[in-house]
């Protein structure tokens, strides 16, 4: 090796070793957020960055999903079990927006109207069913452009120190354009924590979203009965923007068996008669007996997965189960269920 071949390893070496002690310090004055984004490979380029920050296309136009069907979003609210009165609600809300659209497309003038709502009651009475539905009825009416449901409760707006809630509400707010934000237990937010609580940072964010967003963007707001009223009066901005109220009642025992029998029959099993009429009549009593804040459609869920898992544990022992064995939820399930 002739010296100038040396003098040019030498300067390698040299190069690297000062290239490592760079690393080294880097490490231990700030550990891995000493590195760029780029440097570890998360951040992207800036054609990339402007290709992730491009909205989803519209429903209907090219490269955005397709536009939901009125009739078949209709007919999947009357299929939804009880809930009569919201129903009827629902559909004149959709009148009201067809109408509204015809006459704009013939050159009358409409009337602005607020489509925020509340909505009232019990856990599991069908409020997050029913908010996907009207998204997508308003998507197939040309209200709403993409018809999404986003879905959040205080923990997904409100952040734990000054200027984080603000950031994290609108980065919320910018996921359901063209859709509707569903916040469930709405009146958490006016719930006073100290200082330290910034709900009303989160409420502020989203009334001027309302304002700004008024022609792409539905907010329902969702909680207790007993509770959403005194949260809507808590401010005057949300008074003024929120002008309909959606009652869901809680589910009688004929209602709640129906909805029993959705479960069974979505999960491919088969309910024994002597497991039918006592689920019935366990049902009826329960709703008899329910208290301020009855799990409706919940507490079916968990009773009917508390059943397949005595069902699993019975079968289990069987050398060969057959088909209907398989599937067959007997009254024995249902009283392992119940506790009995």
């Amino acid at each position: 090796m002739d010296r100038s071949e040396r003098e040019k390893i030498q300067k390698e070496i040299a190069s690297l070793e000062l290239e490592t002690a760079e690393v080294f310090k880097r490490f231990s004055g700030g550990g891995l957020l000493s590195f760029t984004p780029q440097e570890l490979g998360g951040a992207p380029r800036p054609e990339q960055r402007e290709q992730q920050e491009t909205p989803p296309a519209p429903a209907g136009e090219q490269g955005g999903p397709e536009r939901p069907d009125l009739q078949q979003e209709l007919e999947k609210l009357r299929e939804l079990v009880g809930l009569d009165a919201v129903k009827r609600e629902v559909e004149q809300l959709a009148d009201l927006a067809k109408v509204r659209r015809m006459r704009r497309e013939r050159g009358f003038d409409s009337p602005d109207m607020s489509l925020h709502m509340v909505f009232m009651g019990n856990p599991g009475t069908g409020k997050t069913t029913v908010a996907r539905i009207i998204s997508r009825i308003y998507c197939a009416l040309g209200v709403l452009s993409r018809g999404q449901l986003v879905e959040v409760d205080r923990s997904g707006l409100v952040a734990g120190y000054v200027g984080q809630t603000a950031q994290k509400t609108k980065k919320v707010i910018e996921s359901a354009l063209g859709g509707v934000l569903f916040i469930d237990e709405a009146y958490t937010l006016a719930r006073g924590q100290g200082e330290n609580d910034f709900g009303q940072e989160a409420i502020d964010t989203l009334l001027k979203a309302m304002e700004d967003h008024r022609e792409d963007l539905v907010v329902i707001v969702a909680g207790y009965s007993s509770l959403m009223p005194g949260f809507i009066s808590s401010n005057p901005g949300l008074e003024s923007r929120f002008n309909k109220y959606l009652h869901f009642e809680d589910y009688d025992g004929e209602q709640l068996f129906r909805i029993l029998e959705s479960f069974v029959r979505r999960g491919n099993y088969i309910l024994s008669d002597g497991a039918a009429r006592a689920a019935r009549k366990l049902l009826e009593e329960m709703y008899q007996e329910r208290g301020e804040n009855f799990g409706n459609a919940r507490e079916v869920r968990n009773l009917f997965e508390r059943m397949v898992t005595a069902h699993a544990g019975r079968v289990a022992e069987l050398d060969s189960p057959t088909d209907r064995e398989l599937q067959l939820l007997t009254l024995s399930d249902l009283k392992d269920a119940a506790g009995e």
